[in-house]
């Protein structure tokens, strides 16, 4: 059977133009507790502010649907479907450009190593945006989560280790297989392999808390000068400042101070960081953390992209729930010119007067 990469397909990176931005409603009674309902309070606020640059699609469970309307307003289009989480970095489609249109990869998942269940219904969440889209799907059976792997849209991914050949995710993977099985899938060319993520990351050690591509040879990496942070992120520049993509060019590498440290309520570092940033159609949308590093990363933004307007954002809970605003986002790129692929009406239902 042809791969995506024979078929010409690679992967888009999140810079290209959007279509739309996708998000699912905080749903998971036992992650979030009694602060499920400023969970969902956040997650709309991250919407509307997104629906400022680009259409944003949230996805609810039937039966919550009424509830999110109302909390996220006119101009929001909601999609009901089966879920069990709120992270649609991790389970959406991982979207490929070819000379087909569009596409996407359904890589398998499994609440981040069995980490979290149940998780059945966000296992099937890439493929379900897929057939809405009407867009083919390649099925893989490697476990990745789109937070786990960072690419350039030229043939390059960039991973940490620890979370791709997790052994509750990949058992009896090698670097190798991982790598042959990207090439095919995204047309990646070359990995860059990250030793370590964040300290206590719920994920294992995701590459979008540490080192992100701003553009093809461009790296934002995570800086933690004195907190717990400090080794495995200095590991990790080490081998970025070493690095040669897969156009053989030396990466420039960008620090972002990470902000002062906090602890979550049961003693565990909170994965608080400015890689974990969203591009939408003509902004950038940081983090903030109501920190002093927090215009500092902005001032970085505004220089890396003059051409964007950079807005920060404030968290409020989510990080409790273990992700950032790149974790609760995923962008589908704009089908390209020609490509009329028409997707299935979408249900919005306005708040009630």
């Amino acid at each position: 059977m042809p791969t995506p990469r024979d078929l010409g397909y690679r992967a888009v990176p999140e810079w290209a133009p959007h279509a739309r931005c996708w998000m699912a409603w905080p749903c998971r009674d036992d992650l979030w507790g009694e602060g499920l309902a400023a969970a969902r309070e956040a997650y709309a606020r991250v919407a509307r502010t997104i629906a400022e640059f680009e259409p944003v699609t949230m996805i609810v469970r039937p039966e919550l649907v009424a509830e999110a309307s109302l909390l996220l307003g006119k101009g929001i289009s909601i999609l009901p479907m089966a879920q069990d989480d709120s992270w649609t970095r991790d389970t959406g489609p991982l979207f490929l450009a070819g000379p087909g249109g569009r596409a996407g990869v359904c890589f398998r998942f499994n609440g981040w190593g069995e980490r979290y269940s149940p998780y059945d219904e966000d296992a099937r969440m890439a493929r379900r945006i897929l057939e809405h889209l009407r867009l083919p799907a390649f099925e893989s059976e490697l476990v990745l989560e789109g937070g786990g792997i960072d690419l350039d849209g030229e043939g390059t991914a960039i991973l940490c280790e620890p979370s791709v050949l997790d052994p509750g995710r990949n058992p009896t993977a090698s670097r190798s297989e991982v790598e042959r099985e990207l090439a095919a899938m995204l047309a990646v060319e070359r990995v860059i392999w990250l030793p370590a993520g964040l300290v206590d990351d719920d994920t294992g050690g995701h590459v979008d808390n540490v080192a992100r591509f701003v553009a093809p040879g461009v790296v934002v990496v995570a800086r933690d000068e004195r907190g717990p942070h400090r080794l495995a992120l200095e590991a990790v520049r080490a081998v970025l400042e070493e690095a040669v993509d897969a156009a053989g060019r030396r990466l420039e590498v960008v620090p972002l101070d990470l902000p002062a440290p906090r602890r979550r309520h049961d003693g565990r570092w909170l994965s608080l960081s400015y890689v974990n940033f969203y591009f939408a159609e003509g902004a950038v949308l940081v983090p903030a953390f109501e920190d002093p590093a927090d215009r500092a990363a902005a001032r970085t933004f505004e220089q890396l992209f003059p051409e964007r307007e950079v807005v920060q954002l404030e968290l409020g809970p989510i990080p409790e729930g273990g992700g950032g605003l790149h974790c609760i986002t995923r962008d589908e790129p704009a089908p390209p010119a020609g490509d009329s692929a028409d997707p299935k009406p979408l249900y919005h239902l306005p708040p009630a007067d």
